[in-house]
């Protein structure tokens, strides 16, 4: 498929998430079968102040193509100019504009999902961020509205195409909702059927049978893969599979997995220095432990974990004491 002239050859995306998809993470997603990639969200404003804390999370990964730099804001100005900043400083080949974080410190602020809420105004900054592009394609992430009351999704997203955005994701839930109850996919075939442009489906896939299902259900033209990667970045492999009609392959056997997760937080050491990466590594390496019996201890010690020197010692243990069941079966 294409977003613009942007030819996107495996059609699963992973989703933007805060505080989870940073360079390493994405790094290794991408070599496990991402077909396109989204940053963190990044604030348009603090671009333009070239704040210096807000730089880092531009960069790219060697090979990361095509990928896309997400913005966050509400004000036109500011999205036009950190459109600009983006495309100069990171080489994106799209610029990806947030309209669907459902957190009340960036609704309340008018942006995010609280932009959406006006689906004019969301439109004027779409295309704000079009002309700051530099030629580049623009898409959007949305949600369904605000909640089961307010639901604006085909509104907004009929104005966003009127905007020049070459591409619109759906995360199939209310803001209300945030990440609870199940996942809508039925609205994204609406928007489908009445919009020329692609369409990616997101929410609730977490395995190859949901990324099968969600594209029968909506018709869309990529699926985007949130949390189910999480810890689980081997589900873009299968998936992959899945929509090819293929075997689904396994996944490693759990002393692989650790070492991915391991090579993540050496990843991430190297870009935000060794505190900042174990902090993360506290939640990022115990969701490459979920579902494995008698992980309760590792999984304490890896919340108390300071240095890489522990992150390895607390790896030897969980390769000599821990089996995944899954390996049993085989």
């Amino acid at each position: 498929m294409f977003i613009g002239n942007v030819e996107i050859l495996t059609p699963l995306a992973l989703a933007p998430m805060a505080g989870d998809t940073d360079l390493a993470f994405r790094t290794i997603c991408r070599r496990l079968g991402a077909g396109y990639t989204v940053t963190e969200m990044v604030s348009a404003q603090a671009l333009c102040y070239q704040d210096k804390k807000t730089l880092p999370l531009l960069e790219l990964g060697e090979g990361e193509s095509p990928a896309a730099v997400q913005l966050f804001g509400c004000k036109e100005d500011a999205m036009e100019r950190g459109a600009a900043k983006a495309a100069e400083c990171s080489g994106a080949a799209v610029i990806d504009v947030n309209m669907g974080c459902p957190m009340p410190k960036i609704c309340n602020n008018g942006e995010g999902s609280g932009l959406a809420r006006d689906p004019e105004k969301a439109a004027r900054v779409a295309a704000a961020v079009v002309r700051g592009a530099e030629g580049r394609p623009v898409t959007v992430k949305i949600r369904l509205g605000c909640d089961r009351g307010h639901l604006n999704y085909l509104e907004l997203a009929k104005r966003l195409e009127g905007a020049g955005v070459s591409a619109i994701a759906i995360h199939g839930r209310t803001t209300v909702q945030k990440y609870s109850g199940r996942a809508d996919w039925n609205p994204i075939r609406e928007v489908k059927e009445a919009l020329s442009i692609p369409i990616i489906a997101n929410g609730d896939v977490f395995s190859p049978k949901d990324a099968v299902d969600i594209v029968k259900r909506t018709g869309a033209d990529m699926v985007m893969i949130g949390r189910g990667a999480l810890g689980n970045p081997w589900l873009f492999q299968q998936c992959a599979a899945a929509l090819r009609g293929e075997p689904i392959p396994k996944r490693p056997p759990l002393a692989q997995r650790v070492d991915v997760a391991v090579e993540q937080i050496e990843m991430a050491a190297r870009q935000k220095g060794e505190r900042v990466a174990c902090l993360q590594a506290r939640r990022q390496y115990v969701l490459y432990l979920k579902g494995i019996p008698y992980a309760g201890y590792y999984k304490e010690k890896l919340c108390r974990v300071e240095t890489m020197e522990q992150v390895y010692e607390i790896t030897k243990g969980i390769k000599r004491d821990l089996k995944d069941p899954e390996e049993s079966e085989a």
